[in-house]
This record gives C-alpha cells, structure tokens and sequence, in this order.
C-alpha cells in the first residue's frame, strides 16, 4: 500500500485479491492487510503471503499466486 507500490498498480491488485477471498469464501480463514512500505520499492508492486515474499506482481501473475498460495 506504499506510494511507489500503489503507484505500480497495487490499487489494481487490492480489487482482485478482495475478490478472490469473496469468491473462494476464504474471508473467515484470512486476515488480508495492508502494509505502508516492504522497502522494496524497485521491485513493486510486493505482496507478501505468510512471510512469503511476491515482487513485481502483475495482475495476471496475482491470479497464479492466489491459486497456488490457496489451492483453488
């Protein structure tokens, strides 16, 4: 959520993954947040799924981690 991320398409991202946890109801099983800064901000957009580490995230790169993070 950091300006340089945001900037990138983070924005963009936060729609899909909102949206992957509605579909897949996995709202209850989750905590989805937001972090002000990974100090990575050359290699944004970051997402980071249980200290796992996602750099340069695309949305069509988000939609296979989010299946493979959550075998859906």
């Amino acid at each position: 959520m950091g300006s340089s991320c945001f900037s990138r398409g983070n924005s963009a991202n936060v729609k899909v993954i909102k949206q992957f946890i509605q579909d897949n109801s996995l709202d209850a099983q989750l905590t989805f947040t937001g972090r002000l800064c990974e100090n990575m901000c050359s290699r944004g957009p970051v997402i980071v799924i249980d200290d796992k580490v996602y750099e340069s995230v695309n949305l069509s790169r988000l939609c296979k981690i989010l299946k493979e993070e959550f075998k859906c």
